[in-house]
C-alpha cells in the first residue's frame, strides 16, 4: 500500500519500491501501490534488407512458430510474376533471408499465408492467373538449417475466378480457413476450410458469408482464440466496413456464420487489416476510410461482434492502393499496423494499446521515406520483433523488409507522481518521493527556468516524449520544482 506521510506539509510520499530506485529519477505509482522508476525504450527500426532483387508485390506473410522463421509469399515480377516464397531469420534488429522458392509457375495474385501449428506447415493461398484465376493453395515445409522452403502440389479450392484472399489458422479446430470473393458466384463473400496432411491440403464445401451483394475492396481474416472463432472483415454495400464471425466444424471441414456487423458506415478503401489482441481478447480492424486511417476495436460474443468508436490512426492517412496490415506483439501486448502514408507516400508503422473498446497509439514511425506498396507486417514471437515487408519504389520496387521494435515504457499520462530522493533504494524497501510542489535537489546540469519532461527511458529532458508528462521546472542547475 502507498503510505502517505504529511504530503500537504512535506511534499513527500513514502512507499515500497518495486525494483531498484536510483535517486533523483522520475517515479511512477503501480496498480498495487508500490512505486517504480520510469523505464523503457524508444521505438527502433533495423536496416532495410532486400529479399527479392526484382519488382515484388501482392505480398502475404506468416510466422512459423515451430522453426522460428518469418515467411513471405509474393509475386516475383522479375520471374514472370510467379508465386514465390522466402524464409527469414530475425536476429536483433536485422533479418537475413534464404533463397526464394517458386510455388506457382504462373502469375500469382492476392497471396495470403498462415501457419498450421498442428501440422507444422505453411499454407499459401492465391489467385492463380496461370489457371483461369482459380483459387489455389499449396503447403510449404520450412527447413531452418538453410532458410529454405519446399512445397507440395497445388490444390484448387475454388474452380472459378476469385479475388481478395485472406488466410488464417483456427487453432481450436486445427484447420486452415480461407476467405475470398467468389467471382464465379456473383462476387459473394465466401470461405472454405482446409485440413493439412503431410504436404497437401484437402477442403470441405465452400460457404457464403455475404450473399446480399458483391464484396468490394477485399477481405481480412483473423482467429479469435478466446471465443475460438474466426472473424472476417470486408467491404460491402457501397464500400461500408463489415465484420462477421465464423465457427469451424472440424468434423466435416465446414464453417457457419452469424450475422454481419457494420463497423463503418462511410466508404472504406483497401482490404481491412485485422488482428487479434490476445491480451485483451479483442479484435482490431484497421482501414483507410476516405482520406483517413481508422482503427476499430471489436468484442466477439457467441457468433456476433460489436465495436467501439472509430479511432484515428495518425494525422497522416493511408494511401489508396497502399493498404494497412496488422499484427499483434504478444511480448509488449501492442497492436502493430503498417501502411502507406499518403502525406508523403512513404511507409509508416505504428503501435497501439487496446483499452476496453478503444485503442491509443504511440507516435508514427517512418520505416521508408520512399513510396511503398503492399506493406505486410508479421510478428516473430521468438525474437519478439515485428517484420514489415514491402515493395520499395525507392529501390527499383524490390522486395524489402525491416525489423521494427515498438516503444516500450511503464510511463502513462497519469501514473507519474514525482522524483525519487534520499539515495538509491533496493527492491521491496521503503522509498521517499518528492511529489508536486516539492523541490528535488538531486539533479545536475539543469537550466533554471526551463521546463523538463519525463522521458521513456527514465531521464528528464526539455522535449516532451510520448506520453507527454511534465516532470517540473528547474530553479537551479541541481534543483527541480516537481509539477504535473
Amino acid at each position: 500500500m502507498l503510505k502517505r506521510i504529511g504530503a500537504e506539509e512535506s511534499g513527500e510520499f513514502k512507499a515500497i519500491a518495486s525494483g531498484t530506485l536510483p535517486s533523483g529519477k522520475p517515479v511512477v505509482v503501480n496498480s498495487d501501490g508500490t512505486v517504480s522508476v520510469v523505464s523503457g525504450s524508444s521505438s527502433s527500426l533495423g536496416s532495410a534488407v532486400v529479399f527479392e532483387s526484382a519488382i515484388s508485390n501482392n505480398i502475404g506473410g506468416t510466422f512459423d512458430s515451430s522453426n522460428n522463421r518469418v515467411i513471405y509469399a509474393y509475386r516475383d515480377v522479375g520471374n514472370s510474376s510467379y508465386g514465390t516464397a522466402v524464409v527469414g531469420t530475425v536476429s536483433g534488429d536485422s533479418i537475413s533471408f534464404g533463397t526464394p522458392v517458386v510455388y506457382n509457375s504462373g502469375k500469382s495474385n492476392y497471396n495470403g499465408a498462415a501457419f498450421d501449428a498442428n501440422a507444422g506447415k505453411v499454407v499459401v493461398a492465391y489467385q492463380d492467373n496461370g489457371n483461369s484465376d482459380y483459387g489455389t493453395a499449396v503447403v510449404g515445409t520450412v527447413d531452418p538449417s538453410d532458410n529454405s522452403i519446399s512445397f507440395g502440389s497445388e490444390v484448387v479450392f475454388e474452380s472459378a475466378t476469385i479475388n481478395f484472399v485472406g488466410v488464417a489458422y483456427d487453432a481450436n479446430a486445427q484447420r486452415i480457413v480461407i476467405a475470398y470473393r467468389d467471382d464465379g458466384n456473383s462476387n459473394y463473400g465466401t470461405a472454405i476450410v482446409g485440413t493439412v496432411s503431410g504436404t497437401s491440403i484437402t477442403f470441405g464445401t465452400a460457404a457464403t458469408f455475404e450473399s446480399t451483394g458483391e464484396i468490394t475492396q477485399g477481405v481480412g481474416i483473423a482467429y479469435e482464440s478466446n471465443a475460438q472463432k474466426v472473424v472476417i472483415g470486408y467491404a460491402h454495400d457501397s464500400n461500408k466496413g463489415h465484420a462477421i464471425v465464423g465457427t469451424v466444424d472440424s468434423s466435416n471441414n465446414s464453417i457457419s456464420f452469424g450475422t454481419a456487423t457494420v463497423f463503418e458506415t462511410e466508404t472504406i478503401v483497401n482490404p481491412p487489416a485485422i488482428t487479434f489482441d490476445s491480451s485483451n481478447n479483442k479484435i482490431v480492424i484497421a482501414v483507410r476510410r476516405s482520406e483517413e486511417g481508422r482503427a476499430y476495436v471489436g468484442t466477439v460474443s457467441g457468433t456476433s461482434i460489436t465495436f467501439g468508436s472509430a479511432v484515428q490512426i495518425t494525422d497522416g492517412t493511408t494511401n489508396n492502393s497502399r493498404a494497412p496490415s496488422a499484427a499483434f506483439d504478444t511480448n509488449l501486448n501492442k497492436v502493430i499496423i503498417a501502411y502507406g502514408n499518403s502525406v508523403n507516400t512513404d511507409g509508416a508503422i505504428i503501435s497501439g494499446t487496446v483499452s476496453g473498446d478503444s485503442i491509443s497509439f504511440d507516435p508514427q514511425v517512418t520505416y521508408s521515406s520512399n513510396t511503398i506498396d503492399f506493406s505486410t507486417v508479421v510478428f516473430d514471437s521468438n525474437s519478439n520483433k515485428s517484420v514489415v515487408a514491402f515493395q520499395d519504389y525507392g529501390n527499383s520496387q524490390y522486395g524489402t523488409a525491416k525489423v521494427f521494435t515498438p516503444l516500450s515504457t511503464n510511463l502513462t499520462s497519469e501514473n507519474y507522481i514525482g522524483m525519487s530522493k534520499g539515495g538509491a533504494v533496493a527492491n521491496t524497501k521503503g522509498a521517499t518521493v518528492d511529489i508536486i510542489g516539492a523541490v528535488n535537489d538531486e539533479q545536475s546540469g539543469l537550466t533554471a527556468g526551463q521546463k523538463y519532461y519525463v522521458q521513456t527511458d527514465g531521464t528528464i529532458g526539455t522535449t516532451a516524449a510520448t506520453p507527454s508528462v511534465l516532470a517540473g521546472t528547474a530553479i537551479s542547475a541541481t534543483e527541480l520544482l516537481v509539477k504535473t
